[in-house]
């Protein structure tokens, strides 16, 4: 379908969070968008979760899933990538809550040879328990709602609640990579195919979001600012396991000191271990 978004929700074993999120899918103004959870190895709860969901909601729904096998975001989204279907791709943090206008407000920003990186509005601990235990939908909160959390601690800042036209001054930082967050981000679905997606030679948490935004600059396409529009409801949650990060900055230091577009283990590299694992037809004679 022309037009049609891909909002690829990145999860791992976190139910309660993924259905607060999709909740906020489910009252966006624009409907023209599909929903691909990357699934990073969730258990059977997860699934469920997004059974459900994709039987009382007339939005097309899709679930790519790999085994569990430590952190690995980067392949889950190029599997993501893979079964999509939208012109644009949009990512989401599985435990970010968007607010109606989310959608609407990335297509607004949608211009040919440029990506996306929006921002968020942290939620302390005790609120994000509130709000999954008692199914609160955050996302449809006014501003003096917020303001009263805001002077209760309860979130750290509101200045990602302002609607402001920023206009030129979205394309101020075209070419810096860093303070770009990978929990809200939007891709052109041909510019991830000209770099080949994500690099899923990271492992563990950290940097493979910065690794694509240099190489997406380096090939031309340039970074537009999203904040005071496409911002997202972030629900606190443990800090990530960052043993693998000096490993995985020293991978992005050479990427950055390389001349190198396209991701070492890619979207191409996925397709190819999808077909070799395919059953080969049997060449047996059947017996007469």
């Amino acid at each position: 379908m022309t037009d049609l978004i891909s909002i690829i929700v990145a999860t791992y074993n976190r139910p309660d969070a993924l259905a607060a999120t999709l909740r906020g899918l489910e009252a966006q103004t624009d409907r023209n968008f599909e929903i691909v959870i990357a699934d990073d190895g969730s258990d059977e709860t997860t699934g469920g979760i997004i059974t459900a969901f994709a039987r009382n909601t007339k939005i097309a729904v899709k679930h790519a899933w790999h085994a569990d096998s430590g952190f690995r975001l980067a392949e889950i989204r190029n599997r993501a990538i893979r079964i999509s279907t939208g012109d644009y791709c949009v990512f989401l943090d599985g435990d970010c809550i968007p607010r109606p206008g989310f959608v609407a407000a990335h297509r607004a920003l949608m211009e040919p040879g440029w990506f996306v990186t929006g921002n968020r509005m942290l939620l302390s601990e005790a609120l994000t328990q509130r709000i999954l235990e008692k199914n609160l939908e955050p996302e449809k909160w006014g501003f003096f709602t917020w303001t009263i959390r805001r002077l209760r601690g309860e979130v750290n800042r509101l200045s990602p609640l302002f609607g402001i036209s920023l206009g030129a001054l979205r394309k101020r930082q075209a070419r810096r990579w860093r303070g770009a967050r990978g929990s809200n981000m939007a891709f052109w679905r041909r510019d991830l195919d000209a770099v080949d997606g994500f690099d899923s030679a990271f492992t563990g948490w950290g940097r493979e979001d910065s690794d694509i935004f240099v190489r997406m600059i380096r090939s031309g396409v340039l970074r537009k600012d999203g904040r005071f529009a496409t911002a997202v409801l972030h629900l606190w949650h443990k800090e990530a396991d960052r043993s693998q990060l000096a490993g995985n900055e020293r991978q992005l230091d050479q990427a950055r000191a390389s001349k190198r577009l396209r991701a070492q283990v890619g979207l191409s590299h996925l397709a190819l271990e999808i077909e070799r694992s395919k059953p080969k037809p049997s060449l047996a004679q059947p017996v007469s």
